[in-house]
């Protein structure tokens, strides 16, 4: 299987649940870092996931352009999810999170989201990540594969 994972991270807390989901899935997978992914030049992959931290109820701006240019034809009918890094605060639903718009995002280009978004916990701004979120992040990554 060949899967591609991106991901934005400010303190490091998405970047280790996206190593963390590449890591358990076997197969040609990258894991990389928004800036470096040009959206022309994406290859074709059977599973495509896209993560960020949840920033007002938004993925970042740089994942936000990233979706944006993303043509669709470029992964109509590929299996997608998405991920963010969110507070655990009650409060904090009311502006929704950033995995919500990235899956629907990825379904609007023709996507075909294999697994409703998933949120993984940090315990402030700069993290850590929730006791067990890397975990996780992995067994997560793992059905995903399954349902495939």
């Amino acid at each position: 299987m060949k899967a591609l994972v991106v991901y934005d991270s400010l303190h490091g807390n998405t970047e280790k649940i996206a190593r963390a989901i590449g890591d358990a899935i076997t197969g040609e997978v990258e894991v990389l870092r928004v800036g470096v992914v040009n959206t022309s030049e994406l290859k074709p992959c059977d599973l495509f996931i896209v993560g960020s931290p949840t920033h007002g109820g938004r993925p970042t701006s740089a994942i936000q352009d990233f979706l944006k240019k993303i043509p669709k034809s470029t992964i109509d009918g590929i299996d997608v999810a998405a991920f963010d890094t969110r507070f655990s605060k009650t409060w904090v639903k009311i502006f929704g999170f950033a995995a919500k718009k990235i899956a629907d995002n990825l379904e609007k280009k023709g996507g075909n989201l294999v697994l409703p978004p998933e949120g993984f916990i940090v315990k402030g701004t700069e993290g850590p990540l929730e006791e067990g979120e890397l975990e996780r992040a992995a067994e997560w990554a793992k059905v995903i594969v399954k349902e495939k």
